[in-house]
């Protein structure tokens, strides 16, 4: 007679077929949960000491802009990505755009928040203190501007002329700007974020 195995002790090979399938249950597993967990913290890893230089975006062409040194007004189209949301080509801003008169291949931009509460400026074929004078006028609290974007008139409740931004004509037509936005109620220019 053969001995027989004992039933209350388990079999070797239970035992293995247990263990793998631990292991390759464990692995299969640890996939899923490193991914969430990764998606979950990327917010969190990512470089949140806020953009101070700016984005550079291709605004318009040359084109668009009357050679006159009239202003125009152009939304400023960016991706934006906030936590886990990725907006591409949200509207960020806007900015006024002028090629002056005396220059062909120069612009000028301006952001279009006034540097005094933050409310939008408008462009206008007269200014208030200077009806023969045309300008930005703010119509929150009636700071004035020049073309320039110096303060205009005595009265004028903003610290300082509008936040001018850096722009360039790039492969011959294209008007790129850097983009950003500064700190309202100060008289001086300090970039958001910084």
């Amino acid at each position: 007679m053969s001995p027989r195995a004992n039933p209350d002790q388990p079999d070797r090979r239970d035992f293995m077929k247990k263990a793998c399938c631990v292991a390759i249950g464990g692995v299969l597993g640890a996939v899923p949960v490193a991914s969430g967990v990764a998606l979950y913290l990327d917010p969190l890893l990512r470089n949140s000491s806020g953009n101070s230089d700016g984005v550079k975006v291709r605004v318009t062409t040359l084109d668009a802009l009357p050679a006159d040194g009239v202003p125009r007004r152009f939304p400023i189209l960016a991706s934006r990505v906030d936590a886990w949301t990725k907006t591409p080509e949200a509207p960020i801003g806007a900015i006024y755009l002028s090629r002056p008169a005396d220059a062909q291949s120069s612009v000028k931009a301006y952001n279009v928040i006034c540097p005094h509460a933050g409310c939008f400026v408008d462009y206008v074929a007269a200014l208030p203190d200077a009806p023969a004078q045309a300008g930005y006028l703010c119509p929150c609290h009636n700071s004035t501007f020049q073309l320039n974007g110096a303060v205009a008139g005595r009265t004028s409740p903003a610290p300082r002329g509008l936040d001018e931004l850096e722009c360039s004509i790039e492969n011959g037509n294209e008007v790129w700007v850097r983009f950003q936005n500064f700190q309202a109620g100060t008289a001086d220019k300090v970039p958001l974020g910084a």
